[in-house]
């Protein structure tokens, strides 16, 4: 009797070793030599945006006006001196006031002008609103030299001379159409179903303006209103033309005076300079929260 024994030859296949899972990195991630690149390139980006700002303050310690030329030795003897000079021997709080008047009166009067201007150009299709637009960019390419005569012929004739007013005018004239495209394309991007809400519960087109769009368009007049404010205060050829009495000239002519045909106290300047930069400050500070949004927002849609 025979035994018949079968082998069993199927030989079971080892389970392939287990790869370990890498972190997967997503679309648009930065890897970590990305993020040292461009953490890298913002911080030299401040250190150029801000150098001129440290070496400003930097100079304005040195007591002497040529301290500018050997400014090593200013360490060794810097003071505040120039900062009381300023304020107590020079028109400076004359000048801040003027500036404040002439700065806030452009930025109120202006914004308002270009919000209304945006507005009525992104809602409303009235013949030649496109047309308006252009003519509105076109008043930008005039040289500020060949528009001074004639404004000045003007303001003459309507006794506006020396006065507020004339300079307000004049700087609403510059700003106005920049903030007028930018606003109009910040409306551009909020739906026009607010405005037929608005008209449905009972609101005029003003009211729709005032009370519904201009709350939603709060970034928009931020930017707006800091590139008006900034234009006033920095804003010389105008001010040196139209303002006669020392007690209304802006910051911008105030630092004039500190220069001669024959002299130029830097000293002076460099501490009034910085002075100058305080109320830009405080009122950039107050706008931020919707600066950038008001940046990026108005450029999707236009």
């Amino acid at each position: 009797m025979s035994t018949t024994t079968t082998l069993d030859t199927t030989e079971t296949a080892p389970a392939p070793a287990a790869v370990p899972a890498g972190r997967t990195r997503r679309r648009g991630e930065r890897g970590p030599l990305g993020t040292a690149l461009l953490h890298g390139g913002l911080a030299v980006a401040s250190l150029i945006a801000l150098a001129p700002v440290a070496w400003l303050c930097y100079l304005s310690l040195g007591p002497d006006k040529d301290d500018y030329l050997h400014p090593g030795g200013i360490a060794g003897k810097a003071t505040f001196s120039n900062y009381g000079f300023v304020l107590q021997h020079t028109g400076f709080l004359d000048w801040f006031k003027s500036t404040l008047i002439v700065a806030l009166g452009t930025t109120v009067i202006g914004v308002l002008v270009a919000a209304t201007t945006g507005y009525a150009v992104s809602r409303m299709r009235f013949p030649g609103y496109k047309q308006l637009m252009w003519v509105l960019l076109l008043t930008q390419a005039f040289p500020i030299a060949i528009l001074i005569v004639p404004m000045y012929e003007i303001f003459s004739e309507l006794g506006l001379i020396d006065t507020y007013w004339a300079l307000i005018a004049v700087n609403c004239s510059t700003a106005v159409p920049y903030s007028a495209w930018l606003l109009k394309g910040y409306f551009d991007t909020i739906p026009f179903e607010i405005d037929e809400a608005g008209r449905v519960d009972g609101l005029t087109p003003f009211g729709t303006f005032f009370r519904l769009i201009l709350p939603l368009a709060r970034p928009g007049l931020a930017v707006a209103a800091f590139y008006t404010f900034i234009t006033a205060v920095g804003e010389v050829a105008f001010a040196t033309t139209f303002l006669l009495d020392d007690s209304k000239y802006t910051f911008a002519v105030g630092l004039q005076t500190f220069v001669s045909e024959h002299d130029a106290q830097w000293n002076y300047m460099a501490a009034t300079a910085v002075l100058i930069a305080i109320p830009v400050t405080v009122f950039f500070y107050l706008v931020q929260k919707n600066l950038v949004t008001g940046l990026t927002a108005g450029g999707t849609k236009g």
